[in-house]
């Protein structure tokens, strides 16, 4: 039997590894732990704003800008029966559908220069059924205007053409419209250099309908309308003004409504198609799910195109 040394009388046994870590923590450790729980406190907080500042912009970006809420209207006999459509912030709705639906007239409604016999307009949260004529006036300037043809003042040049609407609706200055008119017709691709001057005769059929376009856009309205903005041209001026307008969208976040009977410029530029039929929308949605559907007349008006 071996001896127990002296010294070591009474002692208790050595501590293990573990047992030394536990009764002897490193002096730092916990404030080490503290200081990376409030960090990461704190990044979650962060995250968790930036998630709900997520969720605000993309609800204001789903807001609805124009709408059409059940909307019927008859002359001598009905042109519009229940319709209903939404265009939503920064979307480019195209209304569709064969002649003599009520796809101009629906501008029409929008504008307020014709009101519905029941159902509602509703621009920018605003009803448009009852407003008073100078109340119209003022929710008009939130929208720009292009009409088929460009409708153009012939005996404007095309530098007063585009800043009508700034003396009409504006208080700029002489250089501040000038400054204004030039960045449009840039925007637009045409020089202002060159056109400035011209005469709306002594241009081609795009360049008309381009100046139409920087004249909508003068006074930087949220909304834009097109009636028929691609008749008449040929195929590479058509896409040039499909371009411009899906670069509208694109860089300035306009919401459009596109009257159009070309479908497959409808289909670039679209986020949403409305199909006009019988008085009614026969189809509302994305130009995916308009190649989609099943739906007889849709596929009809698709094969006839």
């Amino acid at each position: 039997m071996t001896d127990t040394p002296a010294d070591d009388k009474g002692a208790p046994p050595p501590a293990t590894y573990g047992e030394e870590r536990r009764r002897v923590p490193e002096p730092e450790s916990e404030p080490r732990l503290r200081r990376a729980e409030d960090e990461l406190r704190a990044r979650f907080a962060e995250e968790l704003q930036e998630g709900e500042e997520t969720q605000d912009r993309v609800a204001a970006s789903r807001e609805a800008i124009v709408e059409l809420d059940h909307v019927s209207l008859a002359f001598d006999r009905p042109i519009l029966e229940n319709v209903s459509l939404v265009a939503r912030r920064g979307e480019t709705i195209v209304i569709a559908g064969e002649s003599g639906t009520g796809k101009s007239t629906t501008l029409k409604l929008i504008l307020r220069l014709l009101r519905p016999d029941s159902g509602r307009v509703i621009v920018d949260g605003e009803v448009l059924n009852d407003v008073t004529y100078e109340e119209a006036l003022i929710i008009r300037q939130k929208m720009g205007m292009v009409f088929q043809g460009a409708a153009l003042f012939d005996s404007m040049s095309v530098f007063e053409n585009v800043a009508f609407p700034l003396r009409e609706h504006t208080t700029l200055s002489d250089d501040e419209i000038e400054a204004r008119v030039k960045e449009k017709l840039e925007f637009v691709d045409l020089d202002p250099d060159r056109v400035m001057d011209q005469l709306p005769a002594e241009l081609s059929g795009g360049m008309k309908k381009r100046v139409g376009i920087a004249r909508g856009m003068a006074v930087n309205p949220a909304i834009m309308l097109y009636d028929e903005p691609t008749s008449g041209l040929d195929p590479l001026t058509t896409g040039t003004i499909t371009r411009l307008i899906m670069k509208l969208q694109r860089e300035l976040k306009v919401t459009s409504v596109v009257v159009s009977h070309d479908i497959r410029s409808a289909f670039r530029m679209a986020t949403k198609i409305a199909l006009l039929a019988e008085r009614r929308i026969v189809f509302f949605g994305s130009p995916e799910e308009m190649t989609a559907s099943q739906d007889r007349y849709v596929q009809d008006f698709l094969g006839g195109v």
